[in-house]
């Protein structure tokens, strides 16, 4: 939740907008009106749809469940179009990138693609992901900000067990 200006903002795309007419010159968004555009339908993208990545593949950052990921790739054809129709499109916006990230420098594009990555990191996804992706990949995973975060969780100690049964015991199966 973000207050801006006493007036709570529930949802991630809400407090991107709001962030971005606050802030103007943080670039959150692309100066270009069509990598902008681009931008935002991927944000929209990512926040309403992959249904079969967040089902499949729960965000945990703490966790590494290679074994689960190899089953569900299997198992799940959801799941394999989901992650390859993202590395195609991240493919192609890489191509026509002027820097390190999808649409130059840091945006909230890489923002909302961070929760994707480590998806694919904590259940070591058996994905063919072009190289170009691959080494985005690494930059946003290496970004301060990203393994602050990631520390943070890790620290965690509160979880919902019928969320993370991994974390139960070794009863249950993986």
């Amino acid at each position: 939740v973000l207050v801006q200006d006493g007036v709570a903002v529930w949802d991630s795309l809400a407090i991107a907008e709001t962030l971005a007419d606050a802030f103007p010159q943080a670039g959150i968004w692309p100066r270009a009106l069509a990598q902008r555009a681009q931008a935002r339908g991927l944000c929209a993208d990512i926040h309403s749809g992959f249904t079969a990545l967040r089902q499949h593949c729960p965000m945990n950052v703490g966790a590494r469940l290679p074994a689960v990921g190899a089953r569900v790739w299997q198992e799940q054809a959801d799941l394999r179009e989901d992650v390859h129709h993202l590395l195609e499109r991240c493919a192609s916006l890489l191509q026509n990138s002027s820097g390190p990230m999808l649409f130059g420098a840091f945006g909230m594009a890489d923002a909302y693609l961070a929760p994707v990555w480590l998806r694919l990191q904590t259940y070591a996804l058996p994905c063919a992901m072009p190289a170009s992706v691959h080494d985005y990949v690494q930059r946003v995973l290496a970004l301060p900000a990203l393994q602050e975060w990631c520390a943070d969780a890790a620290a965690e100690n509160d979880f919902v067990p019928f969320l993370e049964p991994y974390r139960s015991g070794p009863t249950l199966p993986v």
